[in-house]
């Protein structure tokens, strides 16, 4: 009988309302879009990138020609490709 009237007390208090959790906000769309038009190439660090552009050389630092992939993933406009 106590637990019930303390329950009834705790719930009838302004600020002890129950509210359900709040649910995760629900990830855009644009993040888990398929890939379309891209392809997988091995960077010079190692790591593989996902790009959409076309493969091109560029004249590096040194004057040589370095192979890189365009437009790729997290905004990197070009990645130098390991030959």
């Amino acid at each position: 009988m106590n637990g019930l009237a303390s329950v009834l007390l705790l719930l009838s208090l302004p600020g002890a309302r129950f509210t359900p959790p709040a649910k995760p906000p629900v990830e855009s769309q644009v993040a888990h879009r398929p890939h379309k038009g891209g392809q997988w190439y091995f960077a010079e660090t190692g790591h593989a990138v996902y790009c959409y552009g076309p493969v091109m050389f560029v004249t590096s630092p040194r004057g040589d020609l370095q192979r890189v992939a365009t437009f790729c993933q997290n905004d990197q406009a070009m990645v130098p490709l390991k030959e």
